[in-house]
């Protein structure tokens, strides 16, 4: 009888834990869905979690640094809807709800220098991240309004139509307790193009990074554009954990540190991205003969 109470009692309190979990994790459904159903599925998604790596198991690593061209067809999903609208966000969308309002992700300042996730920022700070400043305007001078000096003008916020390329930092690694050859992303960084004057000059301004595995559950919940099937739609997180992305390589470590654009320039740069990847394909590949 007493061993009976106590599974009862242990029932009942897994029941509670999971109903509680289930209304904090879980939205409400809309009072108006639109659709024909209500979709359960993206909204009650979790991450899936990583396989258990231990430092003894990994054979062979190397860290890369690439670049997610949003203006390449391929990773137009990333980069649209320019405006959220009710069932898809852009990627730039999601990151600053989640930083702003839902302070889900932790973002680290100081971008260009530091990508080893040192000086979090807080959401003031982020807000004054997230608004481009422009230096080389002109402006009347106060005293002689004949003369021109140079006046900092604040411009309209960084919204997703201005995010032109994602930075990320990924670690492959050969798995020989699994036999894989195996890449996980440890961050990524939104960039817009740097503006002189008003005008585009096609630079790059990084914003902050996020610390990747912090992210995914909140990528795991957001949906994106499918070409073929709406009902059957991935998630931000399906399209990184499964590499529906394209990229190019700017940096592998080196003793120097130094990125491609610094001793190549123009198609040899392209060339030299490509050897990156190739070494690393052949790694796999020379692994194993058949």
């Amino acid at each position: 009888m007493k061993t009976l109470k106590y599974f009862l009692v242990v029932f009942a309190v897994v029941i509670a834990a999971a109903n509680s979990y289930a209304q904090e994790v879980v939205a409400p459904a809309p009072k108006y869905p639109d659709g024909v159903y209500t979709k359960e599925n993206t909204r009650t998604r979790r991450a899936i979690p990583y396989t258990h790596l231990r430092e003894a198991d990994v054979m062979w690593s190397k860290r890369v640094w690439r670049v997610i061209d949003l203006r390449e067809k391929m990773n137009h999903p990333l980069y649209y809807p320019a405006q959220p609208i009710l069932d898809r966000k852009s990627l730039f969308d999601v990151i600053k709800d989640a930083a702003l309002k839902d302070g889900t992700i932790t973002c680290f300042g100081n971008p260009a220098l530091d990508d080893e996730f040192k000086m979090e920022l807080t959401k003031s700070e982020i807000e004054k991240q997230l608004v481009h400043w422009d230096s080389t305007n002109q402006a009347p001078d106060p005293n002689n309004p004949d003369l021109m000096i140079a006046a900092p003008i604040k411009d309209v916020d960084v919204t997703a139509e201005k995010i032109w390329k994602y930075w990320i930092k990924e670690d492959w690694f050969f798995d020989k307790q699994r036999s894989v050859l195996d890449v996980r992303i440890i961050g990524i960084c939104p960039v817009i193009e740097k503006v002189s004057g008003g005008v585009g000059t096609g630079g790059d301004s990084p914003q902050f990074w996020i610390y990747f595995p912090e992210a995914r559950p909140v990528f795991a919940n957001q949906e994106v554009y499918m070409r073929h099937n709406d009902a059957e739609r991935r998630t931000l997180e399906d399209i990184f954990w499964k590499r529906m992305f394209s990229s190019y390589v700017r940096k592998e470590t080196n003793v120097y540190d130094r990125y491609i654009s610094e001793y190549k320039l123009g198609i040899d740069a392209l060339l030299e991205s490509d050897r990156v990847k190739e070494d690393i394909f052949k790694y796999e590949h020379d692994l194993f003969h058949f």
